[in-house]
């Protein structure tokens, strides 16, 4: 008797590996953008720091030109020094602007990866849930398609050996006829 049911199987097992390793991929394509935030937020940081310290040395430079100033013209420093108030009155609203926006930035994509990472995780439980489901469906129909299989091959060999029957007795006929016929 000649084993039908593993090429089923084997269609059955490759269906599984397929559905797993497509819910592998989905599940890693759905951390893709979390790791980018991520990157994206390091190097938002370090974005922050070098324009904070491209500010602070042009705020250093004016210094430089007012200090060299106040070298050179003497009695100077009562005007240099009303300018230096404002010029630092000046930088520290745009370092305190800089430092609320990339704090408002950082935050706000803080939200927003916390809500994708969020959604994602139910995503990918949901996800989980029904190829689970999809799973099990699987075995089942393997189980089924599996026993529907051996069943046509025992209906097979019985008709098999039905169509030996039937043919031994065509052939003990045909011989008892040809002995009648020679009588």
């Amino acid at each position: 008797m000649a084993d039908y049911t593993n090429p089923v199987e084997t269609t059955f097992e490759l269906q599984r590996r397929s559905i797993e390793q497509s819910q592998e991929a989905l599940e890693q394509t759905m951390t893709l953008p979390t790791r980018i935030g991520e990157a994206a937020i390091d190097g938002l940081d370090s974005q922050e720091s070098v324009q904070r310290n491209v500010v602070e040395a042009q705020q250093e430079a004016i210094h430089s030109v007012l200090d060299a100033m106040e070298e050179t013209f003497p009695g100077a420093e009562t005007s240099t020094g009303d300018v230096r108030e404002v010029v630092d009155d000046q930088y520290d609203s745009v370092l305190e602007a800089h430092a609320e926006f990339f704090e408002n930035l950082s935050s706000g994509l803080d939200e927003g990866f916390d809500a994708y990472d969020e959604l994602s995780e139910e995503t990918v439980e949901a996800l989980d849930d029904l190829v689970d489901s999809l799973v099990e469906a699987q075995a089942e129909l393997e189980d089924q398609s599996i026993e529907a299989t051996e069943q046509v091959e025992e209906q097979f060999d019985e008709l098999q050996e039905q169509v030996e029957d039937v043919q031994e007795q065509i052939q003990s006929v045909s011989e008892d006829a040809a002995d009648a016929v020679e009588n």
